[in-house]
């Protein structure tokens, strides 16, 4: 899942894309509130990471903007101020969730993993397409109401394509989904994630546009 960080304390910004790059997100991060209006316009990501005491503009303007353009992205606030005032202004002014610095990393991953099955349960916690079911709710995948185990990058693969059911994704597209900007990437990184996805799923299930990229369902 692509977030985009941002923060413009460095050394902290890359401890937390260490820590959120583990646990299997892709964070892409800029230091400024110019630079985080820019990145949205470019390429919208499924969660925002927003500190508040950025150097060109204050992040409530940052948070304003981005909420006018963007009314259902997800937005969680992380910032050194932590008054009651504080949390009530943040959270009026359209932020999702507030955690005031100092704080545990666990439970900033805990609180993405509720925005995560937030955002993919508006509608519908379940999404099936012939034999498989993916639940965004609890990220389980099921094959004729069998358990499949999947790694995170995996899942997040699989749940791009039925999200897209119908529309060819390009690998490109794919590789913006499961990894920050900068990240090394293999070539084939893409192409070995859909073989192991092949092995655990039905095999004919997730489809080889060639020369263009992968798709389920009908193309």
């Amino acid at each position: 899942m692509p977030i985009l960080l941002v923060e413009d304390d460095h050394d902290l910004a890359r401890g937390l894309q260490r820590a959120l790059q583990n646990d299997g997100f892709a964070v892409n991060h800029v230091a400024t509130g110019n630079e985080a209006l820019a990145a949205l316009d470019t390429e919208v990501p499924e969660i925002v990471v927003l500190d508040l005491g950025l150097p060109d503009i204050d992040g409530l303007t940052v948070l304003k903007r981005l909420r006018a353009a963007h009314p259902e992205l997800p937005v969680l606030l992380l910032t050194a101020r932590a008054t009651l005032g504080d949390k009530v202004i943040g959270l009026d002014s359209g932020a999702d969730d507030y955690l005031p610095k100092p704080f545990d990393m666990e439970e900033l991953l805990a609180r993405l993993r509720v925005l995560e099955r937030r955002r993919g349960t508006a509608s519908s916690s379940d999404i099936s397409i012939d034999s498989i079911t993916l639940n965004t709710a609890n990220q389980e995948v099921r094959v004729d109401d069998a358990k499949v185990e999947l790694s995170r990058r995996e899942y997040m693969l699989l749940k791009a394509l039925m999200e897209n059911a119908g529309r060819v994704q390009t690998r490109e597209a794919l590789e913006t989904k499961l990894y920050a900007w900068g990240e090394e990437v293999a070539s084939n990184a893409i192409e070995v994630h859909i073989h192991n996805l092949r092995k655990k799923l039905a095999p004919e299930f997730i489809k080889t546009v060639r020369g263009v990229g992968y798709v389920v369902g009908r193309a």
